[in-house]
């Protein structure tokens, strides 16, 4: 999906999206209320990043992403969010991964105000489906804040090279070159996710 960054002093109009008026002096849940449309993010330095709606093809992979996670996480623990979450990682950004799950244990651990909201905890699993629109590198930087803010198993999939990147946490990424499947090793043990509703 194609994104907008805008630092907290800028106007916002004529983005396809309704004013906020200066962002310095909105509340970050306001913008998000107020542009139901968006998916919005924002950095660590506080920076708000607007990013448009999916095209058909990456709907529908995201789509297989939640299903296939959902499921397992029915039968074996855990829960599985989409991809309209936002979580609110260690260093104060807020972050919505495409697809991602968090032990049952550390969701329990908050707050029924802190689930409602934007939980402030970072996924032990995240996912981040990589659009026609989406520079490759942004996406990399993005895995590696998840991995620097205690994600412990990552996946960046580009479903245009066919790849899926993967990401532990203290160690450098590893490429697979058109995976049938992908594991959720010792994480998500037991899990797979086929990648031929994906790689579509």
């Amino acid at each position: 999906m194609s994104t907008t960054t805008f630092q907290q002093s800028e106007v916002l109009n004529d983005q396809g999206f309704r004013p906020v008026s200066l962002l310095l002096n909105e509340p970050f849940e306001i913008i998000v209320a107020n542009n139901p449309l968006w998916k919005i993010e924002r950095t660590a330095n506080g920076e708000t990043v607007f990013m448009s709606p999916t095209g058909g093809k990456s709907g529908v992979r995201n789509s297989e992403i939640t299903f296939q996670l959902e499921n397992w996480a029915r039968s074996n623990g855990g829960t599985a969010f989409d991809s309209s979450t936002l979580f609110r990682l260690p260093n104060g950004a807020l972050r919505s991964p495409d697809g991602c799950w968090l032990q049952t244990i550390r969701w329990q651990s908050l707050t029924d105000q802190e689930q409602e909201s934007f939980p402030p905890i970072a996924p032990d699993f995240v996912i981040e489906l990589r659009s026609r629109t989406d520079r490759l590198i942004d996406l990399q930087e993005k895995m590696n804040e998840y991995a620097g803010n205690g994600v412990r198993l990552g996946w960046l999939i580009d479903p245009f090279l066919k790849q899926v990147h993967i990401y532990r946490r203290g160690e450098a990424p590893v490429i697979l070159n058109n995976p049938t499947v992908v594991s959720g090793e010792t994480v998500l043990a037991g899990f797979t996710l086929d990648m031929s509703r994906i790689f579509i």
